[in-house]
């Protein structure tokens, strides 16, 4: 596995394993997104309540990087969900990102008694060709269970927070068995617990840094990533996680730091 490598979705589509998240970057977003696509990154996850998508696009075009080359992931935003909205919701970001297909459109939250009739929107996108692959964020089992009773198709991904202090293994396993790819969003807990004895200990052990451990602990969970930061040398410090394994040993001690401390809401307290 490396920097360049991808994982495949259910429908063959293939999504870089390691990229880079744009939450809250508006500030020279652009140029942030330029510098990550030079240090090599190929996969950029934006979203409609981010507000920066225009500019993911003007760095898409600005770096000279072939379109097929880039995998962009935006996502449906609460208000806009619905069938007929959301339809409406996807012509906007993809007017604002520049792009005729986007790689990735996922539901951004839940929203109850809304989000099955959102699922099938995407369906429709996915169908007509405009999203080469749809999926789901912040979904927890019982929202996943709905999607696949009502809907026609099953979601291709499914992004979470996900670190060694969220460390869901239920939800991990069954999105496995549905063929469902997990992907982290704040696979580094906001660097709140990167002095943990632990992390520290296998980061001595392997010449690299907490953050670095619990970057390549996700991966080895099958768990692609997402990493934010605006900074260029934590990109590169980010990707250079490509050069070294976990023993099951370490991975086991890892996991076993789980204690469902969030950043974020836990979606298994809303409604399905």
């Amino acid at each position: 596995m490396g920097f360049s490598d991808t994982t495949e979705l259910s429908n063959g589509v293939k999504l870089p394993w390691l990229g880079l998240g744009v939450y809250k970057v508006t500030e020279n977003a652009e140029d942030v997104i330029r510098a990550a696509l030079d240090i090599g990154y190929r996969c950029i996850d934006t979203a409609a309540f981010y507000g920066n998508e225009l500019e993911v696009g003007r760095a898409i075009r600005a770096s000279g990087i072939p379109r097929e080359e880039i995998f962009v992931t935006t996502k449906l935003w609460n208000d806009d969900q619905g069938y007929e909205r959301a339809l409406s919701a996807f012509e906007r970001s993809r007017e604002a990102l520049g792009l005729e297909v986007v790689d990735l459109y996922l539901i951004h939250w839940p929203v109850q008694e809304l989000y099955c009739e959102s699922w099938f929107a995407l369906e429709k996108l996915y169908r007509d060709g405009k999203a080469r692959a749809i999926g789901v964020s912040n979904f927890a089992i019982p929202h996943i269970t709905r999607v696949l009773r009502e809907g026609e198709l099953t979601p291709m991904l499914n992004q979470v927070e996900f670190h060694p202090f969220v460390y869901d293994q239920e939800l991990l396993n069954y999105c496995m068995s549905m063929g469902i790819q997990l992907q982290a969003y704040s696979p580094l807990a906001r660097a709140k617990r990167l002095n943990d004895p632990v992390l520290t200990k296998i980061a001595q052990h392997h010449n690299k840094k907490p953050s670095q451990i619990i970057l390549r602990w996700g991966l080895e969970h099958g768990v692609a990533t997402i990493p934010k930061t605006v900074n260029p040398e934590r990109m590169r410090e980010n990707a250079d996680i490509f050069d070294f394994q976990l023993s099951d040993e370490e991975v086991a001690a890892i996991d076993a730091l789980a204690c469902n401390e969030r950043i974020g809401v836990d979606p298994r307290t809303m409604p399905a």
